[in-house]
């Protein structure tokens, strides 16, 4: 149980550079409170600059990571996971053989558009709340419409903003717990979660994408230091049974 212990601490508060599914698999199970991520869509997506993501052409990986996930998430929590509508069957497939059960579905809404075709404009991303067991209630439902601000991209090609993710975080999860990002990207996840006074743990297997959320968080804990950010945390809140 202590070497236990020491593997999930030498995580926590830290993004790991590598491969998700071979990190994971260092972690004990049952460690961590909440999963809030972004994994490739499987659509091999390309910006206006040209920039990438690994493994977004083939899906061998996401059974396999969304295994890991469930293994590592404690029992009765959630996890919310962002993907690429095109492939909706291949996700659903691998959270449902993972163990997960989908509980409800998140449109966040964008002010802009990122893509049109000839029957639509895109202005979302969509996100499933999934569950391991049967998670208590924690204060009000969270609405199933949110707001997605713009961040320009520039550190990542699909960055999503801090502040459209606080209100997930607050919402699944309590001051102090461990929110797990496994495809952390730049980090805005990690970032939320420490804003927000919890813990975070994230991993990113791109070089490039793993220095810019390092320095991200450099820069947020410097801020922090320095009196120019504070921690918000919620206040008092209990897990509701019902």
């Amino acid at each position: 149980m202590q070497a236990q212990h020491s593997i999930q601490n030498r995580f926590i508060d830290t993004i790991t550079h590598g491969d998700c599914i071979e990190v994971m698999r260092q972690m004990p199970p049952n460690c961590v409170d909440f999963i809030l991520t972004d994994p490739p869509y499987l659509v091999n997506y390309h910006d206006r600059q040209g920039r990438t993501l690994p493994n977004d052409t083939h899906a061998e990986w996401l059974k396999p990571a969304m295994a890991e996930a469930f293994r590592v998430l404690k029992n009765n929590r959630l996890m919310l996971c962002f993907y690429g509508w095109p492939r909706a069957e291949k996700f659903l497939e691998a959270w449902r053989e993972a163990g997960f059960r989908p509980v409800g579905h998140l449109i966040f809404r964008k002010s802009y558009t990122t893509k049109a075709t000839d029957f639509l404009k895109y202005q979302h991303e969509q996100a499933y709340l999934l569950a391991k067991g049967r998670p208590p209630m924690m204060g009000s439902p969270l609405p199933d419409v949110q707001r997605l601000l713009f961040t320009g991209n520039k550190l990542h090609p699909t960055q999503k903003a801090v502040m459209s993710l606080v209100p997930v975080i607050r919402a699944y999860s309590l001051p102090g717990d461990v929110v797990l990002d496994a495809f952390c990207g730049s980090a805005s996840t990690c970032a939320a979660a420490l804003l927000t006074g919890r813990r975070y743990i994230g991993m990113e297997m791109d070089a490039e994408y793993f220095l810019a959320a390092s320095l991200r968080l450099a820069r947020i804990y410097a801020r922090l230091e320095s009196g120019k950010v504070r921690v918000a945390a919620d206040g008092p809140r209990r897990r509701r049974h019902n």
